[in-house]
């Protein structure tokens, strides 16, 4: 893969999901929003306080939380936290004496995370614009990262999964929900941008 389609496949990814942070209607193949969640196993008593703008923009393929159970004082990382349901989640699971840090390819995207950390009062939680290839944090800071239907968008995955590796602690936990394939994408589908970012 060239540079120059490694960036064509970053820029589509990045325009499709600034226009998720805005409204998810249409855009995907599979229930969104509160339905969703509830149809990926979320536990619905632990959103039921949530306002409808947490909610309402939720488009993860599956529940990082169902592989084992976050605890109180951890350090989460969300790699593609989106508008920050996951985050909001975790920050609740670690409490107050745990940390859980965000980060989204898309300004946008962050800028909705920010807002609804606000609405959920999740102040043991940021979000900040970076890509999966290039995580700013330090070696070993982490003990658990939970990652929603991300890693799938990216033409850098083996990059992308060295660096969740370097920011876990040792013995760490990556919780991974994401789609995979059971056979190779004929060549049309691997070079269309629109496939890259479904």
């Amino acid at each position: 893969m060239t540079d120059k389609s490694i960036e064509e496949i970053q820029q589509a990814v990045r325009k499709k999901y600034s226009e998720v942070s805005c409204s998810t209607a249409g855009r995907f193949r599979y229930p969104t929003g509160k339905a969703g969640a509830a149809a990926r196993g979320y536990d619905l008593s632990m959103l039921s306080d949530l306002p409808d703008e947490v909610l309402d923009a939720f488009c993860g393929v599956g529940n990082p939380f169902a592989l084992e159970a976050i605890q109180a004082g951890e350090k989460i990382l969300d790699v593609g936290c989106g508008t920050g349901l996951d985050m909001i989640l975790a920050s609740r699971l670690v409490g107050p004496a745990g940390r859980v840090c965000g980060i989204d390819l898309t300004p946008e995207m962050v800028g909705k995370a920010a807002a609804n950390l606000i609405r959920a009062q999740a102040g043991n939680a940021v979000a900040v614009v970076a890509g999966s290839e290039a995580i700013p944090y330090e070696d070993n800071t982490f003990d658990v990262v939970i990652s929603n239907g991300v890693l799938n968008l990216s033409p850098l995955k083996e990059q992308s999964l060295r660096e969740i590796f370097r920011v876990l602690k040792p013995a760490g936990r990556l919780q991974l929900a994401d789609i995979v394939l059971n056979e190779d994408l004929p060549a049309e589908m691997t070079n269309n941008l629109d496939a890259w970012s479904d």
